[in-house]
């Protein structure tokens, strides 16, 4: 069994490794985690005695099979956790991250599987991150952002970058969630923002550089 600190470290590195950091430094993790870097560097020595994690500088911090299988698993868990919080509870997207960092920790040999089961197999969380199956396989992660859009196309929101709770109720107050389609009018070069439109409404509204590089899209 491990701690609930040590799944949680395990899980930011799999997480960063998953969003295509091909080098995941102390800092990165400590970056990720609003940790002290010193504390981090004491837990990867940590996890890397219990072979969790194998760390070079040069090379960075990489899970063993290990220490995949254990961050597979709570990733599962906590994203299975939103989607059965948000389908069968009647949470908003924006209220079930901190719940699910609790129950992700919860082990029972087969929860995960029938908590799939129940909630009909699927492949995305209520934030459009895949779902990883037991034995770490997963839809595809989408990885274009809002502000790669050329100006004058149409997309469809697959995702967020950012899940903290005050960028999806920002969201949620513009009426953007999963599935919404935006249509990119014009780019301002003097700043980066974005004029689009999004949804039903055709409503046309500015959004900044910050707001377009943490949605993700699909043309």
């Amino acid at each position: 069994m491990h701690t609930f600190s040590e799944e949680n470290y395990l899980k930011t590195v799999y997480n960063l490794y998953k969003q295509g950091l091909k080098k995941i430094t102390p800092t990165a993790i400590a970056e990720s985690l609003s940790n002290n870097p010193a504390s981090v560097v004491d837990m990867i020595k940590k996890l890397v005695e219990k072979q969790l994690v194998e760390y070079e500088k040069s090379k960075g911090v990489k899970l063993t099979q290990e220490g995949m299988n254990v961050a597979i698993s709570v990733v599962r868990k906590h994203r299975l956790w939103e989607a059965f919080l948000v389908e069968k509870l009647g949470y908003g997207w924006d209220e079930v991250h901190d719940i699910a960092e609790q129950m992700e920790h919860v082990h029972h040999p087969d929860l995960a599987d029938r908590l799939d089961k129940f909630l009909g197999f699927p492949q995305y969380d209520p934030h459009g991150d895949p779902i990883p199956k037991a034995n770490g396989d997963s839809a595809r992660s989408y990885k274009t952002l809002l502000a790669e859009i050329p100006e004058g196309k149409t997309c469809k929101v697959v995702a967020v970058k950012d899940t903290s709770t005050p960028f999806l109720q920002y969201l949620k107050k513009l009426d953007i969630g999963i599935g919404t389609r935006i249509a990119l009018v014009e780019k301002i070069p003097f700043d980066g923002s974005i004029i689009i439109t999004a949804g039903s409404s055709r409503q046309q509204m500015t959004v900044s550089k910050v707001f377009a590089e943490n949605l993700l899209v699909q043309e």
